[in-house]
């Protein structure tokens, strides 16, 4: 390898110096993209030509420091891509050659660009494979002190290393400190998998020494020294420490070298000018490497925390000055919190962890709002979590004796809940409107942050903490103090989950709903800021079981949930509110029917009344007419209902009559969901106990009769909407909906329809039909809540469906890949034919039928698609079942078995012998293991697939094939 770029055969070869030193400065000119791109493309084939070398090693010489950065580059990019075309000679001269010109540029004073990235080519060519140089930084401080490159072996001859880094002037100590951060930082990216791992690490060791001698030399700082070489040798620090993380955790003779410096980092925190460098590099290692610290060191951290200087910084920091100093030291004291957390809280009466508590605890007291002005709570809360998880642990490790600092460790919780309950509370509406979506964002992620904190207090707390909240709230109603009582009603809102049913929370409760909370919020005295009036609606939901228990209390609360559908911004949290306490208290509402449907009524006369808001209250209202224990008065109820939902088919239908689609939808959509809400609120309660192996018990005539005429509207208003909207897939999913409704009733009720109404509604959709799947989805949910209840109806309804179903398949061309979730949920309806419906096969009409099925769950088992592969190989793995079926069926099943049986084993051998991907095997293995543990001739079938022609590996061999099948069996 040449460096001579002037040689007459480089210079027949290649564009002279002159000419790549224009170019490369035509590159930092501006100019158009292509223009750009074209010099890029002409000097990166320059860079990786076998002429690079002469060219990096010109363009260093130029007095453009541009061009000698692009020459620094070029050394790096050729050791990169060609360091294994070189020689031993070669690499002892390239190395040589990189010294020299470091030495030389440093002399002339370069700039920071250009050295730093000739120390990247030096690092690369440290981590090149088999590049042996070792003691590499004692080597350039020799260059350096030499004047010029000295050969690696007269190293002995120099003084030793910490001399010789006192001989350097400030640009070679640089230098030398740029180099050892970037050597150690590339060294630790190395793939620790990488087979070189082991030499680079090895090589990285030598040089342990002489970095702490280099430390401990510049990080000791000494009156009028220059402030910057102690920085960036904090940084090298910094770096050392963390690869020795990586690389040297178990090893204690090199975290000893290391451990050396500490003091000297830690000290500088109390040094002019030092005081961010120094925080941020032991906040890194605290913050990742904590065990590299000693007792000696946390020590003396400790008293620097707690000194005169950290306490006014930190009281600036209170006071809402978030300067760069004041930040780091709270980030440091932080870190420090987490690594000594332990100590901190068993030690509570220690002078230091005393003091360091309460500055901790200071940091959730700073002014400004959370992600707005104040930039530090978000970590403290982190911490106090972290401490409050401790606390709870201590307890729950040993129960039986309470640990002696547990009193002060409940105090501390206590303080931190009331510092972040006047945290979160909400600034003026004139302050938030100039906050962006990111100061909300993270405003709303504190908050609930703070959620998780309460959860995990109320552990340690219990009822205590609950009371203390209701006596803020009690506290900031009396004095109208609206923001901090929505932040009291958070706080218990968070809580309503926490809250057990040995917990006697009731009293407290009492008190904030028997006082003048809901009269206020509807008072027009006050201008309530609707945050406010959103909490209150909450506190209702999140509590409801403390009306169902309270029933005194519920007048006074429906009111207010009625008052607050008026409000836009409160109608959904409102109507949700009424919707679950009408479903957890309907008995104790059954007297107050008639008042819930005028108040109905009244909604439906405000404009602005949601889809929403009005599935939710006529759900509420359903949910109390299910808890009439009368019949006849149930009916007449319902009926009032259906009559709201009947006006809003009607207006559907004289919408499309004039065109207005939208209008139409719209008002469809709200009928059908409204149907929607008002079946699952007359749904039996979860309390109730259903069967679903019992037959449905005899009703007399007239009881099943007297919801006839209801069924008959329903289904009216769903006929009237779907046969104008059967596009619309909403439309279809709530029409569906509806018919689910009464699938798991066993008794007669206004939504168990006779089986004919889901027959129909099933047999009228086709492809065209939008959210086909959903109706299929719809019909296999029929057949599987009626699989016990083998009546007449449901076999008819079995035998029409299975001919609807193979007349789809054949509509799809039998190919599941055209349609894949229509195909997925043709399979699913199909599997809910097993074993009670199985006698479709016998149907004469259907024996054309019966193969198209087969066929298709086996082009399903083939296919690329993982919805109806899925579907399919459960399909199969429940035909492979032993069911007690009628000897006439069970002939047809055999007879199926054996047709189709070989055929689907060489589809499934297929898939597993390599065509499936490796998440599709665990579903494709369902049907093996049924079928192997009954079907006596699978093993036959199995071993014909896989000594088939056409199995996909050709790496597995017959012995392979065989173990394999012996072993399955």
């Amino acid at each position: 390898m040449s460096f001579n770029c002037n040689s007459t055969a480089a210079s027949a070869a290649i564009p002279s110096f002159e000419e790549v030193e224009q170019l490369v400065q035509r590159l930092y000119l501006p100019g158009s993209p292509q223009d750009v791109s074209e010099i890029q493309e002409r000097l990166q084939q320059l860079q990786r030509s076998p002429h690079g070398w002469q060219f990096a090693d010109s363009l260093l010489q130029s007095q453009d420091d541009r061009v000698r950065f692009f020459g620094a580059l070029t050394f790096t990019i050729k050791i990169n891509i060609d360091w294994r075309s070189l020689d031993e000679g070669d690499a002892v001269s390239l190395l040589d050659r990189l010294l020299q010109w470091l030495v030389k540029l440093v002399a002339v004073g370069e700039s920071q660009l250009v050295l730093r990235k000739l120390c990247t080519s030096l690092v690369a060519y440290f981590l090149c494979p088999l590049a042996s140089w070792d003691k590499s930084l004692r080597h350039l401080l020799c260059c350096f002190q030499a004047g010029h490159a000295v050969h690696i072996n007269t190293l002995g001859q120099f003084p030793s290393t910490s001399d010789l880094i006192r001989r350097m002037d400030r640009l070679q100590t640089l230098t030398i400190l740029w180099f050892a951060t970037t050597l150690i930082e590339e060294a630790g990216k190395i793939t620790p998998t990488s087979v070189q791992t082991h030499q680079y690490h090895n090589k990285a060791c030598t040089n342990l020494e002489d970095v702490v001698s280099i430390f401990q030399a510049t990080l000791d700082v000494q009156t009028g020294a220059d402030i910057r070489l102690t920085e960036e040798s904090m940084k090298c620090f910094q770096s050392w420490v963390m690869y020795a993380h990586q690389e040297w955790i178990d090893k204690a003779r090199e975290l000893g070298f290391l451990r050396k410096v500490t003091p000297y980092a830690i000290h500088n925190l109390t040094v002019e000018g030092m005081l961010e460098v120094a925080a941020e590099c032991l906040t890194d290692i605290l913050g990742n490497f904590s065990a590299f610290f000693t007792s000696n060191d946390f020590s003396s951290i400790a008293p620097i925390l707690c000194g005169q200087s950290a306490e006014a910084l930190l009281l600036s920091l209170k006071h809402g000055d978030f300067n760069t100093h004041s930040m780091a030291l709270a980030r440091l004291l932080l870190a420090y919190g987490d690594a000594t957390l332990h100590d901190l809280a068993m030690h509570p009466n220690d002078t230091y962890s005393r003091q360091i508590m309460q500055q901790l605890l200071q940091l959730l007291a700073c002014e400004g709002y959370p992600g707005a002005e104040d930039e530090i709570c978000t970590s403290a809360l982190e911490f106090w979590q972290t401490y409050t998880e401790f606390v709870i642990d201590s307890i729950f490790s040993d129960p039986h004796e309470m640990p002696h600092w547990m009193v002060r460790a409940k105090e501390t919780v206590v303080h931190i809940v009331e510092l972040c309950w006047n945290k979160i509370q909400m600034p003026p509406q004139d302050i938030i409107s100039h906050w962006d979506s990111e100061t909300r964002g993270d405003f709303k992620a504190f908050r609930t942050d703070v959620e998780d904190l309460l959860q995990s207090s109320y552990t340690l707390l219990g009822v205590e903490l609950f009371n203390r909240l209701v006596e803020l709230a009690l506290e900031s109603l009396s004095n109208r103090a609206w923001l901090r009582l929505e932040a009291t009603l958070f706080c218990l809102n968070a809580l309503s989950e926490s809250i057990s049913d040995k917990d006697t929370v009731d009293q407290d409760l009492s008190r904030l709903f028997d006082s003048t909370l809901f009269r206020d919020m509807m008072s027009p005295e006050f201008s309530i800021p609707p945050k406010i009036q959103q909490a209150s609606v909450n506190i209702i939901t999140n509590y409801t079981a403390f009306f169902e228990r309270h029933t005194n209390f519920l007048p006074a609360m429906l009111t207010y949930l009625f008052h607050s559908l008026r409000n836009p911004i409160l109608s959904i949290a409102a109507a949700k509110a009424i919707n679950r306490t009408c479903d957890s208290c309907r008995v104790s509402l059954v007297s107050e029917v008639q008042a819930f449907v005028q108040q109905y009524k009244i909604l439906l006369t405000w404009n602005e009344a949601e889809l929403g808001t009005k599935e939710r209250v006529i759900g509420a209202i359903a949910a109390i007419i299910q808890a009439i224990p009368s019949e006849n008065v149930k009916l007449a109820a319902f009926s009032q209902l259906i009559e709201f939902v009947e006006s809003d088919v009607k207006d559907c239908v004289s919408m499309m009559e004039i065109k207005s689609v939208d209008v139409a939808q719209s008002k469809g959509l709200h009928a059908l969901r409204c149907l929607v809400s008002i079946g699952k609120a007359l749904q039996a309660p979860d309390e109730a106990i259903i069967n679903l192996e019992d037959e449905r018990p005899a009703q007399s005539p007239g009881k099943a009769d007297i919801w006839s005429s209801v069924h008959l509207r329903i289904v009216h208003c769903i006929q009237a909407v779907t046969s104008l909207l059967r596009g619309d897939g909403e439309i279809i999913e709530a029409s569906c909906q509806i018919l689910r409704s009464g699938y798991k009733e066993t008794a007669p009720g206004p939504f168990v329809f006779a089986p004919e109404v889901t027959e129909a509604f099933i047999t009228s959709s086709d492809l065209k039909t939008a959210r086909l799947e959903y109706v299929l989805d719809t019909a296999a949910a029929f057949l599987g809540t009626h699989m016990m209840r083998q009546t007449t109806k449901v076999n008819s309804v079995a035998r029409t469906w299975f001919g609807y179903l193979a007349n789809l398949i054949g509509l799809l061309n039998c190919d599941p890949t055209s349609e894949p979730e229509i195909a997925s949920s043709c399979i699913e309806l199909a599997e809910k034919f097993i074993p009670h419906h199985l006698h479709v096969f016998l149907d004469l009409r259907y024996r054309d039928e019966v193969p198209r099925l087969f066929e298709f769950t086996i082009r399903s088992i083939s296919c690329r698609e993982i919805m109806p592969k899925r579907s399919a190989a459960f399909f199969w793995a429940s035909f492979f079942q032993k069911y007690e079926l009628p000897a006439d069926v069970q002939s047809v099943v055999d007879v199926i078995l054996q047709e189709y049986g070989p055929r689907f084993c060489h589809a499934l051998m297929q898939e597993i012998g390599g065509e499936a991907s490796r998440s599709e095997l665990d579903t494709l293995a369902e049907p093996l293991k049924k079928m192997v543990s009954v079907q006596l001739s699978a093993k036959a079938w199995l071993s014909n697939a896989l000594f088939s022609n056409d199995f996909p590996s050709q790496k597995i061999g017959d012995h392979e094939k065989n173990l394999w099948l012996q072993k399955i069996m």
